[in-house]
């Protein structure tokens, strides 16, 4: 016998219920929004933390450090502004300060960062290997990363101190002179530049590490069936295996070499170091933004140098690409 599922007062009018009012019907449109809503809008909700964070802390200061760049900012007054265009950046390219740091950022950056990563390779390559203690050794290259940049210069200044320093107590066992690893230009930036390998060949020297671990076992002994030399292994497997963890760690000593500041302000041991060295002779883009910004009290004029350093990092990835580019068209 069938039975009616109408309401009363269905079966008195004779109607059917308007559409969308049955409760069974409204809980699947809901239960179908909410699921839209979970696979559509919680991939956004994950991400949304990362952005705020970019947007407040990376995106927000490049914006107003650029407005600030256009206008004359005292550190005393910063809510006064006084609006000069692109005085700022005229000036700046007119400073031989300007040069002369951007000069001891490319030396100091191309003497600390081609040594170290070409120990870093080396010492990855004999990690890599089935050594005992590995694990300690392993450990052992990531202590001069966490150890601060303060501690470590302080160390390295007193190492190469003029007159009781034992690097200079090093040289004279083999008959030479003390060396004023300060004042001298170049011993300074190379000094500067021991620094900047210490602490960061044993990290660059773990990316290598991981990235020569991914690469199969096969390949290397298809190269020994073939009679390659471990020598031949490396060239011709390691290296090219490991070809995009190199650029990534290119990238990054670049980066770090342009905002290179802890190191030759602790160096210069005092006021010298904001002006590294008396004639400056060590001063990086960053003590240049410093002594402009903390020193001189001109923030525009610091902001300025700031975004020269960015554009700087710019042109340099844009040199890049074109010449990857050109060698990729040789090929």
């Amino acid at each position: 016998m069938a039975t009616s599922t109408s309401s009363p007062q269905d079966r008195t009018t004779g109607t059917a219920p308007p559409p969308g009012t049955d409760p069974g019907v409204k809980r699947r449109r809901r239960g179908a929004l909410l699921h839209r809503l979970d696979v559509k809008g919680a991939p956004y909700a994950f991400i949304a933390p990362f952005f705020v964070v970019f947007a407040a802390f990376s995106f927000y200061p490049l914006i107003y450090t650029s407005w600030i760049s256009l206008h004359r900012v005292e550190l005393a007054s910063l809510n006064f502004m006084e609006w000069v265009g692109l005085d700022n950046y005229l000036a700046l390219v007119r400073d031989e300060r300007f040069w002369n740091a951007l000069g001891n950022t490319i030396t100091i950056g191309v003497l600390s960062t081609v040594p170290q990563l070409l120990m870093a390779l080396g010492l990855a390559h004999l990690l890599n290997y089935r050594l005992r203690g590995s694990t300690f050794f392993r450990v052992a290259s990531l202590t001069p990363y966490a150890t601060s940049v303060g501690a470590a210069a302080l160390v390295f200044t007193m190492l190469f101190e003029r007159d009781f320093g034992m690097i200079n107590w090093g040289l004279s066992l083999f008959g030479f002179e003390h060396l004023d690893w300060e004042n001298n230009k170049w011993a300074a930036q190379a000094a500067i530049s021991t620094i900047v390998i210490w602490r960061w060949t044993g990290y660059n020297a773990l990316l290598y590490l991981a990235a020569m671990q991914a690469i199969p076992r096969d390949r290397y002994e298809a190269a020994a069936i073939d009679g390659a030399s471990r020598w031949q292994q490396f060239t011709k497997v390691t290296v090219p295996g490991i070809r995009s963890t190199i650029v990534f760690t290119i990238v990054l000593s670049t980066i770090g070499a342009t905002q290179l500041f802890g190191e030759p302000l602790i160096f210069g041991q005092g006021p010298n170091g904001v002006t590294g060295g008396a004639d400056n002779q060590y001063q990086t883009l960053g003590l240049l933004l410093y002594e402009e910004g903390w020193k001189s009290y001109q923030m525009g004029r610091a902001a300025t140098v700031a975004w020269a350093m960015f554009l700087l990092l710019i042109l340099v990835f844009a040199v890049q690409r074109l010449v990857k580019r050109f060698v990729a068209r040789k090929a």
